[in-house]
Formats: C-alpha cells, sequence, structure tokens
C-alpha cells in the first residue's frame, strides 16, 4: 500500500469541481482545446459507428494509422519512423505506464523537472519506481540540462517538450546535447511532446532525431484537439518492440477503436496551422496582460500555458486560487500541483478559450488585486 499513499491528487480537479458550480465561470485551471479537432475527424468517427467497428483492433493499433503517424514524422521532422515501432494507446497516460514498465525495474531512479507535469511522480510511485525531482527554473529557460544529470545519474529521464506547466521548449542545441548525453551515458530517455505543434517562439524537433533509443509519447488530446477521444501513441526502439506489444495486451488489450479510425483523418495540415495561429494569439493578449500583473519569469514558446509568480500577493498559492475562484468566480491552478520547487508562489494560467473570455477572467482578476 505504501506506493499507493505516495500519491497526489489533481488539485485542478477540484477547483475545476468547485469552478462548474458557477455558471459564469471563467476557466484559466485546465489544459483542455476549447476548440474542434479537423472536420475530417468528426466525419470519419460517424463512418466508423456506421460500419459498427465496435471489435478490438490488434494491440499495436490500426496499422493505417501507424503508418499516417510515421508519415507526419518523416514529413514533419524529416525522421523515418518504422510503422511496426509505433503502439496506438488510450491516450498518453497508458503510454507513460507503457514506457515505464518496458524501461525501468522496481527500485529504479526516473528524473524529471519541477515544477513538471505531476502524473509522472504519480506514475513511477504506482511502478515502484524512485521518483528524482530536478529543480528547474529560467536560469535554463525551466529545461533540463547535463549539467543536471551529471550530478544525479537516473535510470531515467522524462523530459517534456514543450513543458506543463511552463510552457518552455527544449530548443535545438540543447535538446542534441541532451538526447547524445543520455545515449552516451546509458540513460533512457523518454520524451513527452505532446505539445508538439503548439510551438511559437522556438525551434525544436523530435528527441528521435539525436536519440534513436529514445522513446518518444505523444497523442491526439491537445494539438488535434480530441482529448475526450482518449487516444495516443509511444515510439519505441526496435529492440523494445515485441516487449512493449507483451504489455500492452496485458495493461489495455488495444485503444479504443471508434477514437482510431477517427483519428486517420486527424493530419489536416491547414487546419492544424489555424490551431497553432489561434493559441499564438491567445499566448500573446494573455502573456501581455498577467505581466502587468505578476512576475513571469518564462514567456511560454509552447504548450497553452503561463506560469506566473504571484508572491507580490500571496506565498499560499492553493489558498490564492481558492479564494480567487469564490470571489470572482475565476478558475486557476495552484502551482503545487506541479512539484516542490517554490510552487507555492505560483500559479498556473490556460488560455484554452476566447480571447472574449479571457477578457472578461483579467477584468475580474485586476478588480481581485485592486
Amino acid at each position: 500500500m505504501q506506493r499507493v499513499k505516495n500519491l497526489t491528487p489533481f488539485m485542478v480537479m477540484a477547483i475545476a469541481k468547485e469552478a462548474s458550480k458557477y455558471k459564469d465561470a471563467i476557466h484559466f485551471e485546465i489544459g483542455e482545446p476549447d476548440l474542434p479537432p479537423p472536420p475530417g475527424v468528426v466525419e470519419a468517427a460517424k463512418c466508423a459507428l456506421d460500419n459498427y467497428r465496435f471489435s478490438y483492433t490488434i494491440s499495436e493499433g490500426l496499422p493505417a494509422l501507424r503508418q499516417k503517424i510515421a508519415d507526419f514524422y518523416q514529413k514533419r521532422y524529416s525522421v523515418f519512423i518504422n510503422p511496426e515501432n509505433i503502439l496506438i494507446t488510450p491516450g498518453t497516460s497508458g503510454a507513460f505506464m507503457l514506457a515505464y514498465a518496458l524501461t525501468l525495474d522496481f527500485g529504479n531512479s526516473l528524473a524529471f523537472s519541477d515544477p513538471g507535469y505531476p502524473s509522472y511522480k504519480n506514475f513511477a510511485y504506482i511502478l515502484g519506481i524512485e521518483p528524482r525531482f530536478i529543480p528547474v527554473d529560467s536560469l535554463t529557460s525551466y529545461c533540463i540540462t547535463p549539467e543536471h544529470l551529471h550530478k544525479n545519474r537516473p535510470h531515467a529521464l522524462q523530459i517534456s517538450n514543450p513543458a506543463n506547466p511552463s510552457g518552455n521548449v527544449y530548443e535545438i542545441d540543447l535538446l542534441k546535447d541532451l538526447c547524445t548525453y543520455c545515449l552516451h551515458k546509458n540513460i533512457i530517455l523518454i520524451s513527452d511532446e505532446l505539445y508538439h505543434g503548439l510551438i511559437y517562439d522556438a525551434n525544436t524537433t523530435t528527441a528521435l532525431a539525436f536519440n534513436e533509443e529514445a522513446i518518444v509519447i505523444n497523442g491526439f488530446s491537445k494539438y488535434f484537439c480530441m482529448p475526450g477521444m482518449r487516444i495516443g501513441w509511444i515510439i519505441v526502439p526496435s529492440k523494445l518492440r515485441k516487449k512493449a506489444v507483451e504489455i500492452a495486451q496485458n495493461i489495455f488489450i488495444a485503444a479504443p477503436t471508434l477514437s482510431q479510425y477517427a483519428a486517420l483523418e486527424a493530419f489536416d495540415e491547414e487546419y492544424l496551422a489555424s490551431v497553432t495561429l489561434t493559441y499564438r494569439k491567445r499566448r500573446d493578449y494573455l502573456y501581455q496582460e498577467l505581466s502587468k500583473l505578476f512576475y513571469i519569469p518564462q514567456k511560454p514558446q509552447g504548450a497553452f500555458y503561463i506560469w506566473a509568480d504571484i508572491s507580490k500577493y500571496s506565498d499560499n498559492a492553493l489558498h490564492f486560487a481558492h479564494d480567487l475562484l469564490q470571489k470572482t468566480h475565476v478558475a486557476i491552478t495552484p502551482g503545487i500541483d506541479f512539484g516542490y520547487n517554490n510552487t507555492q508562489k505560483f500559479v498556473r494560467f490556460a488560455y484554452t478559450k476566447s480571447i472574449e473570455q479571457m477578457e472578461q477572467g483579467v477584468k475580474r482578476l485586476k478588480s481581485f488585486l485592486g
């Protein structure tokens, strides 16, 4: 039971539940796209329903979808991926569990940034893996560097590019250095690339461009605007393919069939470009407004979050978030959801609503702060 005792809940879910009581709530808390998916996705889902696509697929996922993903990497990154090395997963959460079970033994260590996505540590606890928190800040643009790893030699390194909650991006040179370091030091590199496509002011690529042994995880929830379809993917090295399939067969059997058929039509470049542009405009608006109110140590280069220092007003992010919600019906995420590195002085804003809605939220926020 000790493994599950260490689990921490998503505080943002409690905030969201409380916010749902208010009809006029402004939602900056949940990182869920409000834009519809590419138009072909809806038609593909309807077609799958009409054709009674209710059976399991093979555990690896539809061959046609895996080929589409491989083609996407070739076109987007000029990186060849054998579609046999791609497994379709029930969201990226299923992919993380698969990756950690595949590569790490009980008691092995997994390093990741603090602040960072909270599920990494919880997945580690569930599997009996030792989580190692690497404090990062604006001095390294919230990125983990090879220097961090000199002091902390984990069995595996989990990076998030772009990152939640800070929106930082691993630029090409740093990504190459980190990938090369892990390769030479036999550190397993797991790259969470869920927010690829939502990059605004940086130049990056997939970790597979520099480290063919890396494990890459991505999905359709953010950039492709399909969060409720619960569909993701994992790319593994050839030597791990067989075991990855065996684990998938036991953990989840197969990803949702209807979602897989819908995802076949997700790679609509023209539509996806409009998604990126929309979030860039929202980022520009909200960053400009929040910079007048808070210290923001890192202008987000990707994803759809702003990591704001509220210490001018409070040193208790949870209290600040609850007070703001109760008094103004504006929902934000307290920083302590994302780790232990000074996070009690930070909150996260998600710019996943229209600029008009965000304007109302900013107006209430200014009134709250006086």
